[in-house]
């Protein structure tokens, strides 16, 4: 059973991790989140749920404006081959989302490790760094050294590297 977005938080304060979250409507699209959110400053991110043909898994968060080459993205991230989206199933199995939820915050429920997550070099120069709580109806603020402990805490090492156009 996936952990649910208060679990998550709970964990962010065991560890320390100062968090605000900011409970919003459903958002599915980034073009959703820019005219919802008000004024939570910070970088927003995209998110890429992302598998290769040998079932290698990536989860590659970048900022929201960014522009990610599908085409050329395996290269980048040392995907076995073109990189397609994973399946709903997946997602749910692995991260505990579903579409339109998709987070770094996810991999709290990647206890398996099956899933790579890829940080856009970019995104890390924000000092704040915004995402979704394993719902897309909030949205959390957590500092970007912190969300480096959330990730080292859940035993994923992130690729910090520039994926975007």
């Amino acid at each position: 059973m996936p952990k649910s977005p208060e679990a998550l938080l709970e964990f962010l304060g065991k560890l320390g991790i100062e968090a605000e979250t900011h409970r919003h409507p459903a958002l599915f699209t980034v073009s959703d989140s820019q005219s919802l959110r008000g004024e939570i400053p910070g970088g927003h991110t995209k998110n890429l749920f992302l598998k290769d043909k040998k079932d290698n898994f990536f989860l590659v968060t970048v900022d929201e404006d960014a522009q990610v080459d599908l085409k050329t993205i395996h290269h980048k991230i040392g995907a076995a081959s073109r990189v397609s989206f994973g399946k709903p199933d997946k997602l749910m199995e692995y991260l505990g989302v579903e579409p339109g939820a998709v987070t770094v915050f996810g991999v709290v429920n990647d206890d398996q490790h099956r899933v790579t997550v890829v940080l856009d070099a970019d995104l890390m120069d924000n000092d704040i760094i915004n995402a979704h709580p394993l719902t897309n109806e909030a949205t959390t603020s957590i500092g970007r050294d912190d969300l480096m402990r959330f990730l080292e805490a859940v035993e994923h090492q992130p690729l910090v590297l520039k994926v975007t156009e």
